[in-house]
C-alpha cells in the first residue's frame, strides 16, 4: 500500500515546512514502513544550514524517520487521532551528507510497540548508501 502526501496528512499532524515526507511507498500497520522525503534546494533549513554548502541537518533526518515511523503506528486502528512524540533518540550515527537533489529513503523497523509507547529502528538511505540510523523511542498521546 503506498501514501501521498495528502494521505500522510490525514495521519499524522505535521504541516508544512515541518512536514518532511513526500510519500509512502511501503506499509505494515505497527510493523514497518518505508517512505520517500525528496530534498530541494527550496527547503527553509537551507538558507542557514550552510548557505555556501547546503546540507540537511542530521536532526531533520533523524524527524524525517520518526515522522516515517509515526505513520506505521498512527495508520492502526488503536492509534487513529493520536499523536506519536519523541521519547528519546539512542546511538544516531551520520554515516553520508544529505543535500539539495538527493532522495532519502526512509525505512523504519517497529521493534517495540506498548499501549502508549515503543521503540522502532530508523536507517535513511541516499542512493542505495546508509547516509543515518537512530534508534528511535516514542510516546503515544
Amino acid at each position: 500500500m503506498s501514501m501521498d502526501i495528502k494521505d500522510i496528512m490525514n495521519i499524522i499532524p505535521h504541516r508544512q515546512p515541518f512536514l518532511l515526507l513526500d510519500r509512502v511507498e511501503e506499509i505494515v500497520e505497527g510493523e514497518s514502513v518505508v517512505a520517500i522525503k525528496n530534498v530541494t534546494y527550496n527547503e527553509p533549513f537551507f538558507a542557514g544550514h550552510f548557505p555556501q554548502e547546503p546540507v540537511m541537518p542530521g536532526v531533520l533526518i533523524v524527524e524525517a524517520m520518526a515522522q516515517a515511523g509515526a505513520v506505521a503506528i498512527l495508520s492502526m486502528e488503536d492509534f487513529k487521532g493520536k499523536t506519536a512524540y519523541f521519547g528519546g533518540i539512542k546511538n544516531a550515527k551520520f554515516k553520508k551528507k544529505v543535500v539539495p537533489g538527493d532522495v532519502l529513503r526512509l525505512e523504519v523497523k517497529i521493534e517495540k510497540l506498548k499501549r502508549n509507547a515503543g521503540v522502532g529502528m530508523g536507517t535513511a538511505y541516499v542512493d542505495g548508501k546508509v547516509a543515518a540510523q537512530a534508534e528511535i523511542i516514542f510516546m503515544i498521546g
